[in-house]
């Protein structure tokens, strides 16, 4: 079974190796020697580097108080999540399918081993309370793979205590630089070993392109887009980059990991059609396909439970009297019945054969890209273009909704105009590097009528859901009443939506013409 751990940290390095006296530093009580640590750790990676590449860390350790394999995550610079697994032969199931996006086929071999003497002291306060763990780590390097050589040092590492203060780390900070430690000039262990045992490599030796379209470590960095084409192209790798980095975070759980993958596949396809001038749809056509179904996949429980919390928040805002019989158990009934999906069901589908070709699909699109004559045009014109006639759609869907009386045909082009309007903000998303200032505007101003049309849709679904509540309450022989005040208030929400939908209207085409 895997465990997460949030690792905060700093490193430093020192010329004379030792470690200032840390008693001064202020709620510091006592520093304990914990005695001295031997690890050993094989760190791995593909043959091209891709874990390095995306900054993720994996090894297997033994020595100390947590051997086993370790797989680490950056999130913020000094912060990263381990997850760890028991001690074995081969790669954990667990860890080999939160860097599968990574790798994909490729096999994952060691590359490093690093032999450290760990001497650890505690930091601890008056009440014997560990505040942080301070090592001092002699290293030696050995490259597993190549020509490559070994490499030795020292440093010193301050790891903060499970659920302390960050600015604790500060204060130890201040007391090593003035005795004259310095911060580390490698982010990690693995980032100094495999730069100081690189193999000399002469103009045949230079890195080779990643199988996953992203340069191999040391590699050079495209140029800045100049043409329509290199715009249009940029965006679509961050969308593939984003839905690759995702894929752990989705199989991990994490707080809108789901609806963030999602959003990138919909800007992906967003693009695909906004940008028609631009890439083939031949071949751009199919990949949209695969990425609508991978975006149903990833929605089977995720509207569901959008609805749901919808649900549950319009109760708990309803005085008590109005809630007359077992409302909260139907509506926890209600929405395990409508579950469509598990999280081991999204696991496999990752995990599978179809998602994997997608992404290599991705790659493949973003490093031999199917461009038009449009793509090598000036992107003030290819894209404005482009953005022009996308909000000209929305405006045609919006003023038709108005046009129309209250009722279902009218929420039905709401609806519409929502979708166009989500596309024409992608679409200005894309443009924005090249048009600056008239893209950022409208991408904030269709940020905005997104928000007052998606509040209409909810209110449309929700209501639904309601009739469908009430059903079966009535038909139970419990009282409907409840759905009934809750169906009304959010009609008033929707009545609401819509009699502010010219004014937003007005000042978007105002601004617009500006």
């Amino acid at each position: 079974m895997a465990e997460t751990k949030r690792e905060i940290e700093r490193k430093y390095e020192s010329d004379d190796s030792g470690l200032p006296d840390l008693t001064g530093v202020s709620g510091v009580a006592a520093v304990l020697d914990k005695g001295v640590a031997e690890l050993d750790a094989t760190y791995y990676d593909t043959a091209d580097a891709r874990l390095s590449a995306a900054s993720l860390t994996l090894r297997r350790r033994t020595g100390g108080s947590d051997e086993g394999w370790h797989l680490k995550f950056p999130v913020a610079p000094g912060v990263r999540d381990e997850i760890r697994a028991p001690l074995s032969d081969t790669l954990p199931r667990a860890l080999a399918g939160l860097i599968r996006s990574h790798v994909r086929d490729a096999e994952v071999a060691p590359v490093v081993r690093l032999r450290s003497a760990r001497d650890v002291r505690d930091l601890v306060d008056a009440e014997g309370r560990l505040l942080a763990e301070v090592s001092v780590d002699e290293v030696r390097a050995d490259r597993l793979t190549g020509d490559g050589g070994s490499a030795q040092w020292t440093e010193i590492e301050v790891e903060l205590a499970d659920g302390g203060d960050p600015d604790f780390l500060d204060k130890v900070d201040k007391r090593l630089r003035k005795a004259g430690v310095r911060p580390s000039r490698s982010a990690s262990k693995l980032a100094r070993a495999l730069a100081e045992t690189e193999p000399k490599r002469g103009k045949k030796g230079r890195p080779k392109a990643r199988q996953d379209g992203k340069p191999a470590a040391g590699a050079s960095v495209s140029a800045t887009p100049v043409t329509a084409g290199d715009h249009v192209l940029a965006y679509l790798r961050a969308q593939r980059d984003a839905i690759v980095q995702l894929d752990p975070a989705v199989r991990r759980d994490l707080p809108d990991s789901v609806h963030r993958m999602r959003v990138a596949t919909r800007r992906t396809r967003s693009a695909f059609r906004s940008y028609a001038k631009v890439l083939d749809r031949t071949a751009t056509d199919p990949i949209g396909e695969e990425l609508k179904w991978l975006a149903g996949e990833l929605g089977v429980d995720r509207d569901q439970e959008v609805l749901t919390d919808r649900l549950t928040a319009a109760l708990d805002a309803l005085p008590r009297p109005l809630v007359t019989g077992p409302v909260r158990n139907r509506l926890r009934t209600w929405a395990r019945a409508r579950s469509g999906g598990s999280r081991r069901r999204l696991v496999a589908v990752l995990d599978g054969k179809r998602y994997l070709a997608l992404l290599d699909t991705l790659d493949r699109l973003v490093n031999e890209p199917p461009l038009l004559t449009a793509a090598a045009g000036a992107p003030q014109k290819v894209l404005a273009k482009a953005v022009r006639k996308d909000f000209g759609q929305v405006a045609a869907l919006v003023e038709e909704a108005l046009a129309l009386p209250p009722g279902t045909d009218r929420d039905l082009a709401l609806h519409d105009a929502r979708k166009k309007t989500k596309r024409t903000r992608y679409s200005a998303e894309t443009a924005a590097p090249a048009l600056g200032g008239p893209a950022a505007d409208l991408v904030r101003l269709m940020k905005s009528l997104q928000g007052l049309l998606g509040d209409h849709q909810d209110s449309v679904m929700t209501r639904e859901a309601l009739r469908d509540l009430a059903a079966q309450a009535h038909a139970a022989g419990e009282s409907a009443f409840t759905y009934g005040v809750l169906y009304a208030r959010e009609e008033r929400r929707a009545e609401l939506a819509e009699a502010a939908l010219p004014q937003a209207w007005e000042t978007i085409g105002a601004a617009m013409e500006v």
